[in-house]
């Protein structure tokens, strides 16, 4: 039996890189190709929509929400060829290992995420996804600053940055976040 060697792909940045757009183009792509795609998503991320992943800029695929990433391994049919997952650094640890399995399948496996919070440190699972992958990718926004490349995400509180002691995750689109350089990121209390 001739089985297809499975790879993982991470697309990773600051909020307003295009992550999601990324992703979505590599999907559509592979349904072009005629591969069987199947996309996930943590169900705590419903800013645009729960049925499916949409970037900042409007472009939106259909997804499954999951509360958990071990939920992936149940919904992957055996006829899927790529399996794409959006936000991954919501996900629980368990999903390096779930990643790596799908890939050990033969599966191509797109992994979308944040590679830093909002305090400027690795987010989550991300690092060791990225570690792990076989292609990474980390793309840059343009700093609300002062307009050079940016790889880093303000979070504001009334305007004004959060604080280091402030909770990492709190999902929210551009009335919480900013692309910022590493000039411009600030985060009081560190």
């Amino acid at each position: 039996m001739d089985k297809k060697t499975g790879h993982v792909e991470v697309i990773c940045g600051s909020m307003f890189c295009g992550k999601t757009d990324e992703l979505i183009r590599r999907l559509r792509r592979a349904s072009i190709a005629r591969q069987k795609v199947q996309v996930f998503k943590p169900a705590i991320d419903g800013r645009y929509g729960l049925q499916k992943v949409t970037s900042h800029a409007g472009s939106e695929f259909a997804a499954t929400p999951l509360a958990s990433s071990r939920e992936i391994l149940a919904y992957v049919e055996k006829d899927t060829t790529v399996v794409a997952i959006d936000e991954a650094q919501f996900f629980d640890d368990d999903i390096i290992k779930i990643v790596d399995e799908l890939a050990d399948r033969g599966l191509r496996v797109i992994v979308a995420g944040l590679d830093l919070n909002f305090k400027g440190e690795p987010f989550g699972s991300m690092p060791v996804l990225m570690a792990r992958a076989e292609q990474v990718d980390k793309l840059q926004a343009i700093c609300m600053v002062c307009g050079e490349p940016a790889s880093r995400t303000q979070r504001l509180v009334n305007g004004k940055p959060a604080r280091y002691d402030d909770p990492v995750i709190i999902v929210g689109a551009a009335e919480l976040y900013e692309a910022r350089c590493r000039k411009h990121h600030e985060v009081p209390g560190n």
